[in-house]
């Protein structure tokens, strides 16, 4: 796999941290996720990981994550700027002791500015980056997709890739550097093309009202008469085109495909349409052409597309669910997801810490000190 032989240390957190690990052990890294001693992880985004408990009030806890560093390839670290420094384990101290450390952190408003150590949300730092301006219906609030764009693109995929060019440029340079990933900023790049798309003619009105963000008639999401949805997308001429001829629309009935005034119109006409007949039903219509017509399918239902299946898409994991596998796909290389369960909190602290080089009798005191946590797996 790409990353064989990386070695990762995920200061514990939620969301964008935990999906950048898991995308770094999905192609190959060794990722140690050092949690809290706790019994129970609100992380999802586990699998392929190891954990370890360390108790980071105490110094000799400390201590434990600093030595971890020096074999380190990348610490991955969630908290806001200045909680690392203070316990004595930022990027100054850890890189002086390991030149070649990468040490990426991962925030919402960055390391510097006024809003740097304010809490936030991925809400807040889509808000901030301007693109959250853009989306929603027209009438209606700016509405975010869920936590996706700021804390997972934005966030942990962004942070993913800043990591892997972080390696490739150590490979030439023998020196690790410190990576500032920013929600706000990873946001906003994520955004450029809405950025640098104004003068195209696409963005011609208030949100909602535009090529993309459901203004027009053949970009948006329709119900059928069973209650399901199918999503049009048919922006082109020609493709425009088949979405009325699948419809059964005649042509010379409607409007140019540009006359913004109409699509009104328009999109009540497609609606009807789509609304006397199921989605199954339209399936059968508008598969295989070039209607850019595809069916609007649940979680479970993308799983068992033929489509998907035939991609691998998806994989089934040891506890039988279905979860999405690694992309993009390497020819050689190729990620290798865990199929197994993920990572009790505390699990692996005793393999982990004995093959970085701790005594029993270190790990012992470590553990009456409390300053780390061991998951005795023979009594569960």
């Amino acid at each position: 796999m790409a990353l064989r032989g990386v070695k990762v240390l995920e200061m514990a957190g939620l969301a964008p941290a935990p999906f950048c690990g898991m995308i770094l052990a999905d192609f190959g890294a060794t990722v140690i996720r050092v949690d809290r001693p706790q019994e129970h992880t609100l992380d999802t985004l586990a699998r392929g990981k190891r954990s370890i408990a360390v108790n980071l009030k105490e110094k000799s806890g400390v201590e434990v994550v600093r030595r971890l560093c020096k074999t380190a390839d990348v610490v991955l670290e969630p908290y806001r700027p200045g909680v690392m420094e203070k316990m004595g384990l930022g990027p100054a101290e850890l890189m002086q002791e390991n030149k070649r450390l990468i040490y990426a952190r991962l925030t919402g408003f960055g390391q510097k500015g006024v809003f740097s150590q304010m809490a936030g949300h991925d809400i807040n730092y889509l808000s901030m980056s301007g693109m959250l301006s853009m989306l929603g219906r027209h009438g209606e609030k700016p509405t975010p997709p869920i936590n996706l764009l700021a804390d997972f693109a934005g966030g942990g995929l962004m942070c993913a890739l800043g990591i892997t060019m972080a390696l490739l440029e150590r490979a030439q340079s023998g020196k690790g550097q410190v990576i500032d990933a920013s929600m706000v900023q990873g946001a906003a790049y994520i955004g450029t093309f809405l950025k640098t798309s104004q003068n195209l003619g696409l963005w011609t009105g208030e949100r909602g009202q535009n090529f993309l963000d459901t203004g027009a008639p053949f970009y948006d999401t329709f119900v059928t008469s069973d209650g399901q949805h199918m999503a049009v997308g048919a922006i082109e001429g020609q493709f425009y085109k088949e979405l009325i001829k699948g419809l059964e629309i005649d042509p010379e009935s409607l409007p140019p495909q540009v006359s913004l005034d109409d699509w009104p119109q328009v999109k009540d006409t497609i609606a009807k349409k789509f609304a006397s007949r199921t989605r199954d039903e339209w399936c059968k219509v508008f598969d295989g052409t070039d209607a850019c017509v595809t069916p609007v399918l649940s979680m479970e239902e993308a799983a068992e597309h033929p489509h998907n299946k035939a991609l691998g898409t998806y994989f089934t994991d040891d506890e039988g669910e279905s979860m999405p596998a690694p992309a993009p796909v390497l020819s050689r290389s190729a990620a290798k997801p865990a199929h197994g369960r993920q990572p009790m909190v505390g699990e692996h602290t005793e393999e982990v810490l004995t093959e970085s080089g701790f005594s029993r009798r270190e790990i012992s005191e470590l553990s009456q000190q409390g300053a780390i946590h061991t998951k005795d797996m023979s009594k569960l």
